[in-house]
């Protein structure tokens, strides 16, 4: 299979962090060329520095990181401390990163990768709202060419809403900006609700990362330990659904999952359904198909996947 290069844009979040460390653990299906961070589940201040904190974390003190939009195109922002905590990785307690955010606004370093390197060899890797990949859709519209892939975690169809009760807390956050990618004719994969809410870290899958006996693992499993518990209150599963290592995990091994090819629009224009993933499932509307659109997961090889690249760190 072919190496990607990718750039992850982020959030961090716990299941961010989980998502960056698999990549990171994982070099020979992946090369991470950078991190660019926007504001969403906690404002930007911390995702720049919670991105670095999971590089350190990982060994891996020479991976450049961005810091890039603090807000929505045109939106107030909205966050997720409910869910992540006041510092978005509450859970382990983990030092100040040392290494430096880089020079240079995330937008302006998406845009100037894109165009040195050859066309179609770099994969954008969202996990987050989609704010800086909008911004650098439409500071330069020649990039859109250039992408080989968007690989997202975001929106939803059987699964609806999880932050209001149509629409994914991701593509909420800033429609606009997701609007905007679902429209530039990029090639698109979508980690839906309806994927990573199959993703369950049950007891016995953390109680795995733990057993690793590392920094690494032990970590894993406190940020699991704290995310968890919104979720099992809220949907009275067995555990936290693991968003974010889904983007990660399907450019490893995509046959982990299945889906359909579909149309994919999302709804910017009333509040009621406000970030709503209008994906065409069954064909009815007769617009184009522009995403490869998850719906269901192989659970235990993704978390034996998980845990085996968690235990290389």
């Amino acid at each position: 299979m072919e190496k990607r290069k990718i750039i992850i844009d982020t959030d961090p979040g716990q299941d961010d962090a989980v998502a960056i460390l698999l990549a990171l653990a994982s070099p020979e299906e992946i090369e991470v060329i950078g991190i660019t961070c926007v504001a969403g589940n906690v404002p930007l201040a911390l995702t720049s520095k919670n991105a670095r904190i999971v590089c350190e974390l990982a060994g891996r003190p020479d991976v450049p990181v961005y810091a890039g939009c603090d807000k929505p195109l045109g939106r107030k922002l909205v966050t997720a401390e409910h869910v992540h905590g006041e510092t978005g990785l509450n859970g382990p307690v983990l030092p100040d990163p040392v290494m430096p955010l880089r020079d240079g606004h995330a937008v302006d370093f998406i845009i100037d990768t894109l165009r040195r390197a050859p066309a179609q060899t770099i994969t954008l890797c969202p996990l987050g709202p989609l704010t800086n990949i909008a911004k650098a859709l439409k500071k330069a519209p020649d990039i859109a060419e250039r992408v080989q892939e968007i690989v997202l975690m975001g929106g939803a169809y059987f699964e609806v809403g999880n932050i209001t009760p149509a629409a994914e807390f991701n593509i909420y956050v800033d429609p606009q900006a997701a609007d905007i990618v679902f429209r530039s004719g990029i090639p698109i994969v979508v980690m839906s609700l309806d994927v990573t809410h199959k993703a369950l870290v049950t007891p016995a899958r953390n109680a795995a990362f733990r057993a690793l006996g590392t920094p690494v693992g032990t970590a894993v499993a406190q940020m699991t330990d704290f995310f968890e518990r919104f979720d099992k209150e809220k949907y009275g599963s067995e555990g936290a659904p693991l968003h974010d290592p889904c983007v990660t995990a399907y450019l490893i091994d995509p046959a982990l999952f299945s889906g359909r090819h579909v149309n994919v629009t999302v709804e910017t224009q009333s509040e009621l359904t406000m970030g709503m993933t209008v994906a065409d499932w069954w064909g009815v509307t007769g617009r184009p198909p522009n995403a490869f659109f998850a719906g269901d997961i192989d659970a235990d090889g993704f978390f034996a996947l998980l845990t085996e690249r968690m235990g290389r760190l």
